[in-house]
C-alpha cells in the first residue's frame, strides 16, 4: 500500500522569530565558519599529499586520502536532511561536528596511511552534514525574502575552497607541518559550536518517528558507488573495466531498489512526491548543472594556469580571484533584488545566459591569452553563478512545508555534489584523451607540472602548453551547452513570491 502524498505546493504560514537580530547574526558567523571548514577539508590536503606520503608511506593508497572523505560526506548528506527533519538541527549540528571534528583530530595524529584514511572517512561523515545543516539552519533564522544573500555566500564558498584550498595546504606544511591542516579545525570547530549553541533555540520532539533504514541504505549504496565510479574510473581503473561496469550497475540497481521503497514507507528519507513539484523539479536539475559548470571550471582552470602559462600553484589560486569577485558581488545583487522584490525568476535565467557567455570566452582560451582578458572571462562565468546560487535553495525552502524544509535542501546538495562528480569525471576523460591524442597517443606523465615544465628549453613548452590548451577549452564549448539547457529550466521555474517573515522558531515540531 502506498504512503500518503506529501503536500508540498503551498509553504506554511510564517509568522516572526523571536531571536534578536544579534543572536540570528551569531547564528550565521558559526554555521558560515563551520560550512567553510568542511569545505575547504575537500581540498586542502590536495597540496601536501606528497609530504604526507613521504612521512606515512602507502603511495599506493594516495587517492583514498581525498576519495575518503568525498565519498562518506556525499552519503552522509541526504541522511542528515532528513534526520535534522525529524529530530531538529540543532541536535544534528552537534552530531555532525562531533564526527567532523573527532574525524579532524584523528587525522591529525594519525602514524600511518592506513589509519589517516579511516580518520578522514569519519571527518567527512561530519562534514557532509555540516553542507547541509548550515544551509538549513538560515531556513530557520531568516525569512525567505533575506535568505538569498546568505545562501548565496555560504554556495560561493564551496567555489572559494575549491581555489583557496590548496594555497592554505601549501602554507601549512611549509611553516608547520601536514598534521596541523587538520588540527587546526579543533580550536575554530569548538569556538563556532558554541556561538551556534548559544544563540539557536532547542528543538522538542512531540512524537516519535520511524525512520526509513531501507531507503537510507539503498540511497547510501547509489550514491556511494557512483561517487566511486566517478573519483576512480579512468585513475585506478579503466571506464571499460569490469570494476566501473560493476559499480555503475550497482548504483542504477540500488536506485531502482531506493525508488521502490520509498512508495511504500510512511516517512521516506526523499519523498517522491516532491518531484512532482515545479520549484522542487527544477531547482534540482538546475543544482545539478551549476555544479557541473563550477566544478568543471574551476577543477580545469588550474591546469591550464600552471602547465599551459608556467605559473605557480599559489600565484594560479591568485589569479583565479577574479571569479570570486563575481560570485560574490552577484550574490549581493541577487540578495537584494529577492529582498527588495520578494521575486526570484529572472536570476537563474540572466544566471545562466551569463554563465554560457564566459563559458563560451573561456572556450576561447590560449597559451598567450592576456591575464587581463582571462580575468574579464572568468567574471563574467563567475557573475552568472553568482546570480544562480541563492535562488536554488532559497526557492525550494520557500515552496515546500517547513517539516521537510531539511531534506529538501540536502537534495539540492546532493544533486550539486552529482552534478561535479559526474562533470570532473566526463571532463577529465576528454581532457585525458586529446592529451594522449596531442602527443601521438603516447600517455602523459603524471609528472607533468610547472617544475617540470620551468625546466624544458623553450620550445618544448610551447609545445606542450599548445596541447593542454587544446585539450582544455573544448571542455568549456560543453559547459556552455550545460548552461544553455540550465536557461530552458529556469524557464519553466515556477515563481512563488517570497515571504518576509521567518517561520515559526524551531523549539517545537
Amino acid at each position: 500500500m502506498s504512503a500518503p502524498k506529501t503536500p508540498t505546493a503551498a509553504p506554511l504560514p510564517e509568522t516572526e522569530h523571536p531571536a534578536h537580530n544579534g543572536s540570528v547574526r551569531l547564528v550565521i558567523a558559526s554555521v558560515a565558519t563551520l560550512l567553510l571548514l568542511a569545505a575547504l577539508d575537500q581540498t586542502v590536503v590536495s597540496t601536501a599529499l606528497p609530504t604526507i606520503v613521504a612521512d606515512l608511506g602507502g603511495i599506493e593508497h594516495l587517492s583514498w586520502v581525498v576519495t575518503a572523505y568525498i565519498l562518506a560526506s556525499t552519503v552522509a548528506a541526504p541522511l542528515y536532511g532528513k534526520l535534522g527533519d525529524l529530530y531538529g538541527r540543532r541536535a544534528m549540528v552537534f552530531v555532525s561536528v562531533g564526527l567532523f571534528l573527532l574525524g579532524s583530530l584523528l587525522c591529525g595524529i594519525a602514524d600511518s596511511m592506513t589509519f589517516l584514511i579511516v580518520a578522514r572517512a569519519v571527518q567527512g561523515l561530519g562534514g557532509g552534514g555540516l553542507f547541509v545543516l548550515a544551509l538549513s539552519v538560515v531556513g530557520d533564522v531568516l525569512s525567505a525574502a533575506e535568505r538569498g544573500k546568505v545562501q548565496g555566500m555560504f554556495a560561493a564558498v564551496f567555489s572559494v575552497s575549491s581555489m583557496i584550498g590548496p594555497l592554505i595546504g601549501g602554507w601549512f606544511v611549509e611553516q608547520f607541518s601536514w598534521h596541523w591542516i587538520f588540527l587546526i579545525n579543533v580550536p575554530l570547530g569548538i569556538l563556532a559550536v558554541i556561538g551556534f549553541a548559544a544563540s539557536f533555540p532547542a528543538h522538542v520532539v512531540t512524537h516519535k518517528h520511524r525512520i526509513d533504514w531501507a531507503g537510507a541504505a539503498m540511497l547510501s549504496i547509489s550514491l556511494a558507488a557512483l561517487t566511486l565510479l566517478t573519483a576512480l574510473g579512468g585513475r585506478s581503473f579503466a571506464w571499460t573495466s569490469i570494476e566501473a561496469y560493476g559499480l555503475g550497475a550497482t548504483s542504477a540497481l540500488a536506485l531502482l531498489a531506493f525508488v521502490a521503497i520509498e512508495r511504500r514507507v510512511a516517512e521516506p528519507i526523499l519523498p517522491l512526491d516532491l518531484f512532482r513539484e515545479n520549484v522542487f523539479r527544477n531547482t534540482s536539475a538546475l543544482s545539478m548543472l551549476t555544479g557541473a559548470a563550477m566544478l568543471g571550471a574551476v577543477t580545469f582552470l588550474p591546469i591550464y594556469l600552471q602547465i599551459a602559462r608556467g605559473v605557480t600553484p599559489m600565484i594560479s589560486g591568485l589569479l583565479l580571484a577574479p571569479m570570486t569577485v563575481g560570485i560574490i558581488g552577484a550574490t549581493t545583487v541577487a540578495g537584494r533584488y529577492m529582498r527588495g522584490t520578494g521575486r526570484y525568476r529572472v536570476l537563474p535565467l540572466a544566471g545562466m545566459a551569463f554563465v554560457a557567455l564566459g563559458a563560451a570566452l573561456l572556450a576561447q582560451i590560449a597559451a598567450d591569452t592576456s591575464i587581463w582578458v582571462f580575468s574579464g572571462m572568468i567574471v563574467v562565468f563567475g557573475f552568472g553563478m553568482g546570480l544562480c546560487f541563492p535562488v536554488l535553495t532559497t526557492a525550494v525552502q520557500n515552496a515546500v512545508p517547513r517539516k521537510i524544509l531539511g531534506t529538501a535542501t540536502a537534495s539540492g546538495v546532493m544533486f550539486r555534489q552529482i552534478g561535479g562528480s559526474l562533470a570532473v569525471a566526463v571532463f577529465g576523460a576528454m581532457m585525458t584523451a586529446r592529451l594522449s591524442s596531442g602527443f601521438g597517443g603516447m600517455p602523459v606523465s603524471a609528472e607533468l607540472g610547472p617544475q617540470a615544465i620551468a625546466h624544458m628549453p623553450p620550445e618544448a613548452r610551447a609545445m606542450i602548453a599548445g596541447h593542454v590548451v587544446d585539450a582544455i577549452a573544448p571542455i568549456y564549448w560543453v559547459v556552455a551547452g550545460l548552461a544553455v539547457l540550465g536557461v530552458g529550466f529556469a524557464v519553466f521555474l515556477k515563481e512563488i513570491p517570497l515571504g518576509r517573515h521567518t517561520r515559526p522558531a524551531p523549539t517545537a515540531e
